[in-house]
Order: structure tokens, then C-alpha cells, then sequence
């Protein structure tokens, strides 16, 4: 392989690994890994609803989280609507082996 050959292909290969590591697959809301709590979660906050911040907003409410090997909150707050969307609440599952899972709250259609 001559030097100029090489060089172009370190040269493409560099190009399309910069390129491809700027192109990330996200989720719209990050989804929690498959964590499974042994106790179920505590009772959700009762939460004072501030006055929407800009007409038509959506208030999705607080729930609780896992982080640190604990249940922390996560505060609600407003969205803006979805068109064709309606909000479905974050959730914990009892499974059927033992222990709880989250699903994070996310806009369905």
C-alpha cells in the first residue's frame, strides 16, 4: 500500500468516525436501565402546581426515581403539547419474580 493510499484511508476512516460520533439515537425522555428495587416505591409528594408558565402548557407530575441505590424525587413540571400526543405518567411495575421496575413517564400517540 503506498503512503498516499494510506494516508486517504486513515484520512476517511478519522472523517467517519468524527462524523458518526456527533450522530447519537436518543430516546425524547432518557430511559432508566432495567434497575429491579426490592421495595416498592413511597407514596408520590403531593405537589403544588405553580401557575403555567405560558399558555396551553402540559403539567407533568413529580414521581419517583432510582438513583444511588435509593428512591429519589423528580419534580414535575410543564411541557409543551404534543399535537396528536397525550402524556403517559412515569410508573413503577411490581414483577413477577419480586422487586419493582420503573417505566419513565413519555408522550404517546
Amino acid at each position: 500500500m503506498n503512503t498516499l493510499h494510506l494516508f486517504r484511508s486513515v484520512a476517511v476512516s478519522t472523517l467517519a468516525a468524527v462524523t458518526l460520533s456527533a450522530c447519537v439515537v436518543a430516546p425524547m425522555y432518557p430511559m432508566e436501565p432495567t434497575v429491579v428495587v426490592p421495595q416498592p416505591p413511597p407514596r408520590p409528594y403531593v405537589e403544588v402546581v405553580p401557575a403555567a408558565p405560558f399558555a396551553g402548557a402540559i403539567w407533568i407530575s413529580g414521581n419517583w426515581g432510582w438513583s444511588h441505590n435509593r428512591y429519589e424525587w423528580v419534580p414535575g413540571r410543564y411541557e409543551r403539547p404534543r399535537p396528536g400526543h397525550h402524556w403517559q405518567p412515569h410508573r413503577w411495575r411490581e414483577q413477577p419474580r419480586g422487586g419493582w421496575s420503573p417505566e419513565g413517564g413519555r408522550w404517546v400517540r
